[in-house]
């Protein structure tokens, strides 16, 4: 096992990764820039180290900056967390060749996931159904119309380097694509330091679904069910849940035998996530391979009672799943997590700024992710998530329960948050009844005028 992990991140993922390391015996390292330096994960890491100004790019996002943290503290393993370097193929081979090992796919696979042609063929070619859509990044305005003009719009422009909504367009007629290709690859870049972008035909008004996968290094594969991530804002995930009500056990058990055989052909190792959209005949379609952890992984960990960041931990170290995961692995219930932004809940302006008070909601079946805390501040710089609240029940019924509960206690003041228009959600009727797509809160906002968010600083 490794004696001391370096966590390549902040907030509250990189929290998360501390508590499982320190259930696990490890030491950690983080890493912070300067906008970061009274963060929690600073505060609870065994050893922590500023490796530059607030700009991500600087910072986070800086090779060379977290390799010499990494070799200063002498550490055995680092751990990425999601977004900033936790996708890139060429930080992945750095700490290879630099004798650390990367918590994640090895950097071939990354870099093959990341090829969207190559990540297509390899789930067609294991009976996982695909999108029509570019082989590849796209090398010219002129080729985007040439695909667009034969796969048929409407169609989505997607950042090949990332995703949480960022790089992507919907180009509905030939003469807006020129104009919205060059803003998805604008963004793109910002965001991800690449301006690299790819297309699919759009589905309308689709079903957002992913599939967990654990592989180890000794090529064994499980896949932990689904998550339906339907309820979206800007491309981005506001509410997560699992199982999906729109996926049956037949469907998840033809599902994850394709992808069982995917993953297991690419030699593919440690946690990822296969998303798919599902059509208004629940039909899915693979769209992407996300080869890290998920934001959204909580809701898993609470159905199968599997915790996914101690996974990731034991597989890079090199045991087989049959002595990390149970004999027989079932869905247990049902959970939901809901993203609290920093960000006003009507126009989803950002909001950041100081926590003045802050209560956390408790009680059987709540879980509180969250590096936040009264008198923090949330700084302009980074993804708005201040905390994600997770409650699980027997049913999706008393998750639900159990959500609107916790929603009711949580209290964040200083700053506007987006618990709010979770509680509008979690009133909403098509919510509870299970019918919903990713327009659901377009078509939420046509009945605003009957049920009004209430606002609170």
């Amino acid at each position: 096992m490794f004696r001391k992990i370096l966590i390549a991140n902040r907030g509250e993922i990189a929290l998360r990764v501390i508590c499982a390391c320190k259930d696990i015996g490890i030491k950690t390292v983080a890493v912070y820039s300067e906008a970061d330096r009274h963060s929690l994960h600073v505060r609870f890491a065994d050893e922590a180290i500023c490796i530059g100004p607030a700009k991500s790019s600087l910072s986070y996002l800086n090779i060379a900056s977290v390799m010499s943290a990494a070799e200063i503290t002498n550490v055995d393993a680092v751990h990425p967390g999601y977004g900033f370097l936790s996708e890139n193929a060429d930080f992945a081979e750095v700490c290879d060749l630099s004798g650390i090992k990367f918590i994640g796919p090895r950097p071939k696979v990354i870099r093959e996931m990341g090829l969207k042609q190559r990540a297509r063929a390899i789930m067609e070619a294991a009976g996982v159904p695909i999108l029509p859509g570019s082989r590849g990044v796209l090398s010219s305005t002129e080729e985007a119309l040439a695909l667009a003009d034969k796969i048929g719009y409407p169609v989505m422009l997607k950042a090949a380097a990332g995703g949480g909504g960022r790089g992507m367009r919907i180009a509905r007629t030939e003469e807006e694509l020129p104009g919205l290709l060059v803003q998805a690859q604008s963004e793109a870049a910002a965001a991800f330091s690449s301006g690299d972008v790819y297309m699919e035909k759009l589905v309308e008004a689709p079903r957002h679904i992913e599939f967990q996968i654990l592989a180890d290094e000794h090529g064994a594969v499980e896949v932990l069910g689904e998550r339906e991530c339907s309820i979206q804002r800007r491309h981005q995930k506001l509410i997560e849940e699992s199982p999906s009500p729109s996926v049956s056990a037949a469907l998840r058990k033809r599902i994850s035998e394709g992808l069982r055989t995917a993953m297991q052909s690419i030699g593919y190792t440690n946690a990822g996530t296969v998303e798919f959209l599902m059509d208004a005949k629940g039909n899915l379609h693979f769209i992407e391979v996300n080869a890290r952890i998920q934001v959204e992984h909580p809701v898993t960990e609470f159905v199968t009672g599997i915790d996914l960041v101690k996974s990731q931990i034991h597989i890079a170290a090199g045991a087989p799943l049959t002595d990390i995961l149970p004999n027989n692995i079932a869905l247990n219930g049902h959970a939901i997590e809901c993203r609290i932004n920093a960000e006003h809940p009507r126009t989803f302006a950002p909001s950041p700024g100081r926590i003045t008070g802050m209560n956390l909601p408790g009680g059987i079946g709540v879980r509180v992710d969250t590096a936040a805390y009264t008198d923090s501040v949330i700084p302009p710089y980074y993804d708005s998530l201040v905390a994600k609240l997770i409650t699980h029940g027997m049913s999706r019924e008393e998750a639900i329960q159990r959500m609107k509960r916790a929603l009711s206690m949580f209290v964040i003041e200083g700053i506007h948050t987006s618990i709010p228009l979770h509680e509008q959600v979690l009133s909403d009727e098509d919510f509870l009844c299970g019918k919903f797509d990713t327009a659901f809160l377009t078509k939420m906002r046509e009945k605003e005028s009957k049920t009004p968010i209430a606002i609170h600083a």
